[in-house]
């Protein structure tokens, strides 16, 4: 089954590094904030809470994932929680003062759902 950008092989490796450069945007967020050693187990922590969220909300049959979920999320909340995710990151990474490069992540991330737009409607469908 052909979808269209937004499941094409390629695209899916660039979301992946965009996830992955969420998450550790969130890491340097949790060390920026978090008091003495305690910066230690928020750079882990924060992260790691951020993925397993990311992880079990998902839609069934979502091709840009396994298709399996493990607390069934409509489409549109997932979305909501992708955007979260993504952004978020973004944000949390201008909260620490690198503001030029949380708005070139930004930009990314808005170039990349705009060329993904196939999956943004698939996921207001289900």
């Amino acid at each position: 089954m052909s979808f269209g950008l937004g499941f094409h092989p390629l695209a899916l490796g660039v979301r992946f590094v965009l996830e992955l450069a969420a998450l550790v945007c969130f890491g340097v967020w949790a060390w920026a904030v978090a008091p003495g050693a305690l910066r230690f187990v928020a750079v882990v922590a924060v992260p790691l809470l951020v993925a397993v969220l990311w992880g079990v909300f998902a839609t069934p049959g979502d091709a840009s994932r396994s298709g399996g979920t493990v607390i069934t999320t409509p489409g549109p909340l997932r979305l909501v929680l992708e955007l979260a995710v993504f952004f978020g990151g973004a944000a949390a990474l201008y909260a620490t003062g690198a503001h030029t490069l949380a708005v070139v992540l930004a930009a990314v991330l808005a170039v990349y759902h705009l060329l993904s737009w196939d999956r943004i409607v698939w996921l207001l469908g289900h």
